[in-house]
């Protein structure tokens, strides 16, 4: 079946009514840049073809088998600097710490399924994710509400989540102080000397409905006053400033318009 619409005539039939009126300048530059790409694909594709039919193929080549990625010549790779750096940073922490097992709280797929290959890890989320890895049990779980006993967890994670509890992005129920009763939660499960990674937006406080909020770095020490922080690591705006800033200082994260702020605390 013929894929029409990586065709330049086509892509511009679609687009224009809808979109050149609102955005005029936007549409004629994005335009233009698809109609560029996609000459350059069709030239590829030819030349890819003729330089196949001088020597054996191995394989068919049909333009109507075409699956144009036309954004991936890139002089680099670009990666979502939050969620590389701060599962990065939180990986090394378990392989220092070496936990029997760990509970993670709705993180990173990415993160629970590779540390799961050295530590065993509980993974629970709002909305479960069907995961058939050993070492690792993925179940459901409400952050307002876990399933877990008092001081009964020694090792829990939880990042990149507390932002968003009650503000009903992922079908949760709207509760302005859904956050707060999230960190509750966290802090009654965890026992005396447990060790708690913790991942938040970081910078001036406010809600971005209803995508997240972002935390000050004093709001964050004063939820977890009663706990000690053994290290505060600071993903930038701007990554000039640094990929993953070890030990930054409370100046530098409230100099943020949404860091990532990354705390290891323990109780």
């Amino acid at each position: 079946m013929k894929a029409n619409w990586i065709d330049s005539h086509d892509f511009l039939d679609r687009y224009k009514e809808k979109f050149s009126k609102i955005y005029p300048v936007v549409f004629l530059y994005q335009s233009t840049k698809k109609i560029i790409l996609l000459e350059k694909f069709k030239r590829d594709f030819n030349d890819f073809k003729h330089i196949s039919s001088q020597t054996e193929s191995r394989f068919s080549i049909k333009w109507s088998e075409r699956y144009p990625c036309l954004n991936d010549a890139t002089t680099g790779t670009d990666f979502d600097r939050h969620y590389i750096f701060h599962t990065a940073w939180a990986a090394r922490i378990l392989s220092r710490n070496k936990p029997a097992e760990h509970v993670d709280i709705s993180s990173s797929l990415y993160f629970v399924s590779i540390v799961s290959a050295f530590i065993k890890i509980k993974f629970y989320d709002y909305r479960p994710a069907n995961l058939n890895l050993s070492n690792l049990e993925s179940e459901h779980a409400d952050l307002t509400s876990l399933p877990f006993l008092d001081e009964s967890i020694s090792s829990l994670s939880c990042m990149h989540v507390i932002e968003h509890v009650g503000l009903g992005r992922y079908g949760d129920p709207i509760r302005p102080d859904g956050d707060l009763k999230a960190i509750r939660e966290i802090k009654r499960v965890l026992s005396q000397g447990a060790d708690l990674i913790f991942v938040i937006p970081i910078g001036k406080p406010k809600i971005m409905f209803n995508a997240h909020r972002i935390y000050s770095y004093k709001q964050i020490i004063n939820y977890f006053k009663s706990f000690e922080l053994k290290e505060f690591a600071l993903i930038p705006d701007n990554p000039k400033d640094g990929g993953l800033v070890l030990n930054a200082t409370e100046e530098m994260a409230d100099e943020q318009n949404y860091g990532c702020g990354c705390f290891w605390f323990k109780k």
